[in-house]
């Protein structure tokens, strides 16, 4: 049986059968239960409509399950004479899951979790891995959340930016498990574009896939981190990043600009730059000024600080970190690009100090090494 098909398939029976008023839980056992027999009588060769057969097969079983004679004719005659949805009804019902799965009163990561679990076609087992966490807790935060959205009303219209965050937050998962969930949060990115027509969901899949691009380039062999300026951009997927800056002006051209489709048009200069210096900061400082004004968060200000370092010195680089400072406390890094801009000012003492201080903090592996090199380099050029 073609696992493709049937990751695109399955979400959009799904959300028929959800829109057609069937409890989110119990269609969604419907739908797995149709799965399985597909899988034992397809073998190979799919029948000529997959998706009209799974969404027969789980019609039956959501009428088997409710064993009334009466709701088994009535529901029997409406699967044999309601029309399959076309492409736009097929996007609303993407829409409709995508929307279920993502609703406010989950938690991000109980929206994650199902998110990849019902729109996403992913095993328990594979989230459970690909979050670190036993497949038996990662089977009750699922049921948790299913249960919760099945006490929701359909008629509330969903937020696209909540879709959005979620989407985001599996995208910087990254590579976990079995599961490489940045990719998985792009196909997820395509499908919800195709159903919502927003330029923020345009400016996040631009996001998404122009970061994506660099991903082989991120690490070495022995998995140290990467900084942009050292990377090896011939290892960067020139397809993804022509496509990403294909959308991203697509998405810019409705001038409505937004958090991710700004974020997107600073990661297509740094993509455009055939080499560090012909990085063109002047116009990324504008886009962070840009982005701060739709939206105060203050490690994009710390970021708009390496900008200022670039444009305007690492002296004035360092003041915009100062004024950072009472916002972003003891964050580690706050600490690496004051370590960054004291080296590139030439206080390598400090810079040293500095790159420490965030490697004591950081919490990520990859991330801590890099600033501990960082730190035992500067340490060689002093000595």
């Amino acid at each position: 049986m073609n696992s493709d098909i049937v990751r695109v398939l399955a979400p959009q029976v799904l959300g028929i059968l959800v829109r057609r008023g069937n409890d989110f839980a119990t269609a969604e056992d419907a739908v797995q239960e149709a799965l399985l027999q597909a899988h034992r009588t397809w073998g190979e060769t799919p029948p000529d409509d997959p998706k009209g057969w799974l969404l027969t097969v789980a019609g039956r079983k959501l009428i088997d399950a409710r064993r009334s004679e009466a709701a088994r004719r009535r529901r029997e005659e409406a699967l044999d004479h309601e029309p399959e949805p076309g492409r736009a009804e097929q996007a609303d019902d993407t829409l409709l899951l995508l929307f279920l799965c993502c609703h406010p009163e989950l938690s991000p990561a109980s929206a994650i979790a199902l998110t990849l679990r019902a729109v996403g076609g992913l095993t328990t087992k594979q989230i459970a891995d690909a979050f670190l966490v036993p497949e038996s807790t990662m089977a009750q935060r699922i049921s948790r959340a299913k249960r919760t959205v099945g006490q929701q009303s359909l008629r509330q219209p969903g937020d696209v930016a909540v879709v959005l965050r979620v989407l985001y937050l599996i995208f910087n998962e990254g590579f976990s498990g079995s599961v490489d969930l940045a990719a998985e949060a792009i196909r997820l990115t395509r499908q919800l574009l195709l159903a919502c027509d927003e330029p923020e969901v345009a400016g996040l899949l631009a996001l998404m896939l122009l970061h994506h691009a660099r991903r082989f380039a991120r690490t070495d062999a022995d998995g140290v981190l990467v900084p942009l300026d050292q990377q090896d951009r011939t290892l960067w997927n020139e397809t993804e990043i022509a496509e990403g800056v294909r959308i991203l002006q697509s998405a810019l051209a409705h001038d409505r600009h937004g958090e991710y489709q700004i974020q997107a048009a600073i990661a297509a200069l740094h993509d455009d730059a055939r080499t560090p210096a012909e990085t063109d900061w002047p116009q990324i400082l504008q886009w962070y000024d840009a982005l701060l004004a739709i939206a105060d968060n203050p490690l994009a200000g710390l970021s708009r600080a390496i900008a200022v370092g670039e444009v305007d010195g690492p002296q004035a680089g360092l003041k915009a970190v100062a004024e950072l400072e009472s916002r972003l406390g003891d964050h580690h890094r706050l600490d690496a690009v004051r370590a960054w801009l004291h080296e590139r000012a030439g206080n390598l003492d400090a810079a040293v100090e500095h790159y420490r201080r965030a490697a004591e903090r950081a919490r990520d592996t990859a991330e801590r090494d890099h600033l501990v090199k960082q730190a035992d380099r500067l340490n060689r050029s002093i000595a």
